[in-house]
């Protein structure tokens, strides 16, 4: 039923986009027919290429960020004295504006891959690490009396109540983090490189090819939707019971 309503969704998306490119009739804003009967030249232009960097520097920055934010979150969530060291870091950063660091970042560590994927997971791994620590704050004590009755052992107790109850919110945080980073690639990969989506849609409206633009971006966007799409099947796996999933 879901699969239905994306693709009704889908659908009526692309009937007011061809509407609304009729009624204009402007250069820089084609129709949906003549963006995706374009797909022939994106492959000559190469955007296979362009696909992949992006979609490997975003997997790579949400697996950093999520493992840093995995080990300092249940720190945090464990340890009274862990949040007093760690929550004034956390707190102090997560304002910051990270793509103002960008030169700093680039300076650093080059313009190459590791300054973009250094950029993305900086940025959402703040907001990871606050969810997974509140997460895991918020698992009553009573919860794990049945472990500690049984002198269960910390890995036990970790493994059996504390992943499991911390999992929603994990993949809830992980989607918002998702869209944060392929956000934040379209601008990184404006930067040092000729390969990304970002490289993509900016080299294109530079050269004033609107409908490659285009393209690129719905490539973007359906990355995107790949991505969220994965997160709500692994949490239907990995959570039911505890709102992984519908009725």
């Amino acid at each position: 039923m879901k699969k239905i309503n994306y693709f009704i969704y889908f659908i009526i998306f692309n009937i007011l986009w061809l509407a609304l490119s009729k009624t204009l009739r402007l250069r820089v804003f084609p129709s949906p027919i003549d963006v995706y009967l374009s797909w022939d030249k994106a492959l000559k232009n190469g955007v296979l290429g362009h696909i992949a960097a992006s979609v490997s520097r975003t997997l790579i920055s949400l697996s950093a960020a999520l493992f840093i934010a995995l080990v300092a979150g249940i720190l945090m969530g464990y340890s009274r004295r862990a949040d007093k060291l760690l929550s004034p870091i956390t707190y102090l950063s997560y304002p910051v504006p990270k793509l103002a660091l960008m030169p700093i970042i680039m300076l650093l560590f080059g313009i190459g891959e590791l300054s973009k994927i250094i950029i993305t997971a900086l940025i959402i791994v703040f907001q990871l690490i606050i969810s997974i620590r509140d997460a895991v704050r918020q698992i009553p004590e009573e919860d794990y009396d049945l472990f500690t009755s049984l002198n269960a052992s910390h890995w036990n107790r970790f493994r059996h109540i504390t992943i499991p109850a911390a999992l929603p919110a994990i993949f809830s945080s992980l989607r918002v983090s998702a869209g944060t980073a392929i956000s934040v690639l379209m601008i990184a990969e404006s930067y040092g490189t000729t390969r990304g989506l970002g490289f993509y849609i900016i080299d294109t409206w530079m050269r004033a090819d609107y409908i490659q633009m285009y393209f690129g971006i719905f490539c973007l966007a359906a990355i995107g939707f790949l991505i969220f799409t994965a997160l709500d099947a692994a949490q239907a796996r990995f959570c039911k019971g505890q709102g992984g999933q519908y009725p």
